[in-house]
């Protein structure tokens, strides 16, 4: 059973960790705490060529990592600067692996859940289809939530990569929020969207869901627990009521 629950802040993105917590200790018979950012408090002088190391190349390509001297550079600058992070892909799996390896003895029990809300982009290998498939969160322990996954790893309305890809070629840059959801029907979340805060809670707590019961998802559609591949699925399940289905509901009150 899951005693505590400790999440990790992302300084540089859009979530409110201690929102996520307040959310999350009212449905959970758990301690939640708040604690700041996982990579600046365990980072040792390893990890810099160890995340270069799970660095997805190609996005068909299985094999990851690029342990050349300037790529390392860039992880060392990137945990002492997180803002300068970003345009990379990690293994999401191996990077829990090496964030498990940095956790204090004491705290590695099951009964003690962590969940790294993580300024970087994840994926994991798809056997089915041979390439690589951004994801919001990957469970286990710890678990992994990334807030750049919410607006990158569920597919938008296909309009929307017209609208983004024109407006490019016209002004060299991205379209702001309002210009997309002026001309693309559906709705969908972007980067610094002012709901992801609400709309991580539930990633959260799939989290917790998981090593509480084993069970990775719900399938229902209107569920905080269920998981999406598509951003209009992301908005119903994690921004429109109800929250939960009716069998997680007497769970998660």
């Amino acid at each position: 059973m899951v005693e505590q629950v400790t999440l990790y802040r992302a300084p540089t993105a859009a979530a409110d960790a201690d929102a996520i917590a307040d959310w999350v200790a009212g449905r959970v018979d758990a301690e939640v705490d708040v604690r700041d950012r996982f990579l600046s408090q365990y980072a040792d002088d390893d990890l810099p060529e160890e995340l270069a190391d799970g660095r997805v190349l190609d996005p068909y390509d299985r094999e990851t990592g690029n342990t050349m001297l300037g790529i390392v550079r860039y992880e060392e600058r990137a945990i002492e600067n997180p803002e300068r992070a970003g345009g990379v892909i990690y293994d999401g799996l191996e990077l829990q692996r090496l964030l498990h390896r940095r956790l204090p003895d004491a705290a590695r029990s099951l009964d003690h859940l962590h969940v790294v809300l993580l300024d970087r982009v994840v994926g994991t290998w798809g056997d089915h289809d041979g390439r690589w498939h951004k994801r919001v969160n990957v469970l286990g322990h710890p678990a992994i939530v990334s807030v750049p996954g919410l607006y990158e790893a569920p597919a938008k309305p296909e309009q929307y990569y017209k609208e983004q890809q024109k407006h490019a070629l016209l002004t060299g840059d991205s379209p702001p929020r309002e210009v997309l959801e002026n001309e693309v029907e559906g709705d969908f979340l972007v980067e610094d969207d002012p709901r992801t805060t609400d709309a991580l809670k539930g990633y959260v707590l799939q989290a917790y869901h998981y090593l509480e019961t084993g069970e990775a998802f719900c399938d229902e559609a209107s569920c905080r627990l269920h998981n999406p591949h598509r951003q209009p699925g992301v908005v119903e399940a994690q921004l429109r009521a109800p929250d939960f289905c009716p069998r997680h509901a007497e769970r998660y009150r």
